[in-house]
Formats: C-alpha cells, structure tokens, sequence
C-alpha cells in the first residue's frame, strides 16, 4: 500500500468556542487523541504530523501514548495554511500522499478515511464533504435575510480529511506564499494549480466550533457514528 501520512491540523487557539475544544473530553478521551485514533485507524497511514502547541501536547500526556506509527509534533503558524505548511515540511521522505484533517473533527471514521484515500488514487485528489441540504439566504450587515435563495444546486460543504499527492499540495502551498493567498483548506490551494477535487460522501464528520458542537458529538460517540 502506498505510503499516506496524516497531517492534524490542531493550532488554533478556540476563541469561538471560549475552552480549549482540542482538550475537552468525547467519550473518556480528549477531542484532539480521538481526531489522531480515528486517523491512524485507517491502514493507509503510515506515519502522522500534529501540528500544535507543546503545552497543549503535553497537557494531553500525548508524548507518553505509543501509537502504531510514527507520529511527531510541530508548531503552527499564524493562519491555518501556515500551520500546514509546517506540518508538509516536517513529513518524511517516504510519504507520496498527505491527508490533512482538522483535529475538530473527531467523529470521522476509519472506512471514510480509506474511502477518501481510494478516491484520491483514482482522481488524484479527494476530499470528505456532504452536499447542502438548508436552504441558504443571505443577509443584510444588520443580519436580515435578503430576498432571494443561494441556489444549493451542486453545493457542497467541505469536511476533512483532504487527500493529496505531497508533491503537488507542496507545491500548490508554496504558490499560495507566493502570491500572498489565503486559503481555508487544501481543496482551494489546489486550485492554484488548476486541479480539481473529488468530493467524497461519509459518515458524521461535522466541526467542534461551539461547546454546542461537543455535546452532540457526545450523543452521537454515545449512540455509535
């Protein structure tokens, strides 16, 4: 099996939230150690970068756990493509795929991570998302609706992990740098280079933001994903 290495995302500082999210408890466990079993729980991945804080790091006791790969930590950077950007420079030379996840999204399974993978290997990139389902209107500065609907036709909303040759993601960040971008997830680096994403359905994979967010991933650990 190729070579995948898995790149968590997991610097950010949880001013939405107002905790640390990352350290908060899902089932026994801190949010970010499910986000890292979840990933390793996929037998693509032969090795992990977790991009975060050395307090936060060791405030979880995660430079004592023995995972089944290599696993190593880095520091982020100011924005979230910094933080990536990090994590690419610090995988061995033996990765030929990278998956990206945001460690606040702890409820993605294994078989969706491999999912993804298989996809990547047949398009060349691939990436979790669900197609929208709200109806979507947008508002006035003062936060009334307008009147009209956003046409969800083809709507996508993204998830993670996000899956890519590490040449190309390397290359498509560094592009970013040069231009002064700024991107949210890898699927818009890559569009630097002109390459297209396959969209990959899943399981429940939605984004811890507000303390909200962590008491329904705790009903939904609770009753199973």
């Amino acid at each position: 099996m190729p070579h995948v290495a898995a790149l968590i995302v997991a610097a950010g500082s949880s001013r939405r939230a107002g905790f640390d999210k990352l350290a908060a408890s899902l089932g026994g466990e801190p949010v970010l150690k499910r986000s890292i079993d979840a990933l390793l729980g996929a037998s693509c991945i032969g090795e992990m970068v977790v991009v975060c804080p050395l307090d936060r790091w060791e405030l979880l006791g995660l430079h004592r756990e023995s995972f089944r790969v290599p696993v190593c930590r880095v520091d982020g950077g100011v924005e979230r493509q910094d933080s990536v950007a990090a994590g690419l420079a610090a995988l061995s030379g033996d990765a030929t795929w990278v998956a990206v996840h945001d460690a606040a999204r702890p409820l993605v399974r294994p078989e969706d991570v491999m999912r993804c993978f298989r996809a990547a290997q047949e398009s060349g990139a691939a990436a979790c998302a669900h197609p929208v389902a709200d109806t979507l209107k947008r508002a006035t500065a003062d936060g009334f609706s307008m009147p009209e609907s956003v046409d969800r036709n083809g709507l996508w909303a993204m998830e993670t992990p996000q899956i890519f040759d590490v040449r190309l993601l390397s290359e498509a960040y560094r592009r970013v740098g040069e231009q002064g971008l700024t991107v949210t997830d890898e699927v818009s680096a890559m569009e630097t280079l002109g390459v297209a994403t396959k969209l990959v359905a899943g399981g429940i994979n939605f984004k811890i933001t507000l303390p909200g967010d962590l008491e329904l991933a705790e009903l939904v650990w609770q009753h199973g994903r």
